[in-house]
């Protein structure tokens, strides 16, 4: 070799990293990769570029399903509104954001007569940590506040003499129980009895 060109292992590396250097500029500075060289990668490692095990676990990741609904926003069950048997205007969203039990009731039904005392008992030991409303139908308006009259304790009670809240709940018969969560999903419906309507709200207050 001739000395004159020979070159110390210091400038050689000098020399190495300002090629290196170079070359690393040309790449990010170029064009974009093409599709084939996307494709070879694809070829040769089983993955798509950018999808190495290394870049999927910088990823974030994203949900596959968009919420049902926007936060805040009022569940389709309380989009309903109603009349106390007192008059006083009723909106369903009023209880949005808690577990909510509707107990449908007709005045003369001997059933839901016996159902009182749980209902009560239920709203007071659980008190603002739930709603508890009732609704009376299948009868005229004064028969539904004769019977509201007998219900103690924090019941919100409605009168629903055309059967509109029913309705809307696709409820057809008295005694009926709709116990709905915080998000106002549906977690029971129809005949409950007391010991298995206050498990399922414990359930949902303690959850």
């Amino acid at each position: 070799m001739n000395l004159a060109t020979r070159r110390s292992p210091s400038a050689l590396h000098r020399a190495l990293g300002t090629a290196a250097a170079a070359a690393l500029l040309l790449t990010s500075c170029g064009s974009e990769p093409t599709a084939s060289s996307a494709t070879d990668v694809e070829a040769t490692t089983g993955t798509a570029a950018g999808n190495t095990p290394e870049a999927s676990a910088s990823k974030p990741s994203v949900p596959k399903t968009a919420p049902s609904r926007a936060p805040g926003a009022v569940p389709a069950a309380l989009k309903f509104s109603g009349t106390t048997v007192d008059g006083a205007a009723f909106e369903g969203s009023s209880v949005a954001g808690k577990p909510t039990v509707f107990w449908f009731w007709a005045p003369w039904c001997a059933t839901c007569r016996a159902q009182i005392s749980g209902v009560s008992d239920l709203a007071e030991r659980f008190g603002d940590d739930i709603a508890v409303v009732g609704v009376g139908a299948l009868d005229d308006p004064a028969a539904i506040a004769e019977f509201a009259g007998t219900v103690p304790g924090d019941v919100t009670l409605l009168s629903d003499p055309d059967g509109a809240v029913w309705r809307h709940f696709a409820v057809t018969a008295q005694s009926t129980y709709v116990v709905l969560d915080a998000d106002g999903e549906q977690q029971a419906s129809g005949f409950l009895d007391d010991d298995t309507l206050a498990s399922t709200v414990s359930s949902l207050v303690s959850g």
